[in-house]
């Protein structure tokens, strides 16, 4: 299995596979292709039927304009590729051609065609670690907690990587809580996380704690809606609810940092058996899936 910065990839919304893997698609290609004046965009299936909500026109031409390149981009919502459903062909025409197709398989990671059977080296062992069973049973064996199988493969400093997670995610349920307004979208939609908030703190008791807790959620999902920043978790679809139950468990049980940190491990563990098995992408299992 992959490592968990993989799992929490830190970036911005919408979605991390119609906004954030498209960014990294055309970061990828331009890095191949320094030279290029002029780009067409052409996005496939999913990508397409749906890009337009999600920004994803956005987000390529302020990659491509960033590098003083031109993007046109075209819009195919009724071809599929075989590999996935999110697909996205960029073609140099100016003042060389080239042609690179990517997929983006969900939260944030993009495949380039032609690389999608070579494997990276992993730091979780497929043999030990690969399901809920096997790491279960190694984790029993050692005397280990999950966290502690997390350390074991990446070493100390995925500690301070998800210091950098937790340090992002109180800042998008921060920056959520105060922000007003509408959202970006045709639907219009209000930001409605300081309201929320604002009643939550009126309930006492379980529905208090509930309340407070659909607040964080909520302000994170509306700060990955307004293109803000925010950590996958796995995905931008999901982004909310991990950050608002540790927030308001940290709230409400002064838990300390460390023990968060640890927590972000062990749910990195799980997601990412969920990855290896399953998926984590919405194009894929629905949207739900992702949650």
């Amino acid at each position: 299995m992959e490592s968990l910065r993989e799992l929490y990839r830190i970036g911005y919304g919408p979605s991390s596979s119609h906004t954030m893997g498209p960014r990294s698609a055309c970061e990828m290609f331009i890095s191949s292709h320094p030279e290029a004046k002029t780009v067409k965009a052409e996005l496939y299936g999913s990508l397409a039927a749906t890009g337009k909500g999600h920004l994803t026109d956005h987000a390529i031409r302020e990659v491509f304009s960033a590098h003083g390149i031109n993007a046109e981009i075209k819009w195919f919502p009724d071809e599929f590729k075989t590999f996935h459903p999110n697909a996205l062909t960029l073609i140099e025409t100016e003042p060389e051609t080239a042609e690179e197709t990517y997929y983006s398989v969900g939260g944030g990671k993009v495949i380039k065609e032609g690389d999608a059977e070579e494997k990276t080296a992993e730091p979780y062992d497929n043999e030990k670690l690969g399901s809920m069973s096997r790491l279960l049973k190694y984790s029993d064996s050692n005397g280990y907690q999950f966290w502690e199988v997390a350390i074991e493969a990446e070493g100390n400093d995925i500690l301070d990587y998800m210091r950098e997670v937790w340090t992002v995610m109180k800042d998008a349920i921060r920056n959520g809580l105060e922000a007003e307004g509408v959202l970006p979208g045709g639907l219009h939609l209000q930001r409605k996380a300081c309201q929320s908030y604002a009643k939550a703190k009126d309930f006492s008791g379980p529905l208090g704690s509930t309340a407070l807790a659909f607040s964080y959620a909520l302000a994170v999902s509306e700060e990955n809606a307004g293109g803000g920043k925010i950590v996958t978790a796995p995905t931008c679809g999901s982004c909310g609810v991990l950050p608002g139950v540790l927030y308001h468990m940290m709230q409400e049980y002064q838990i300390p940092e460390i023990r968060i940190l640890r927590a972000l491990l062990t749910a990195g563990m799980v997601g990412n058996i969920v990855k290896e098995n399953g998926s984590i992408s919405g194009a894929e299992v629905g949207c739900q899936g992702e949650v």
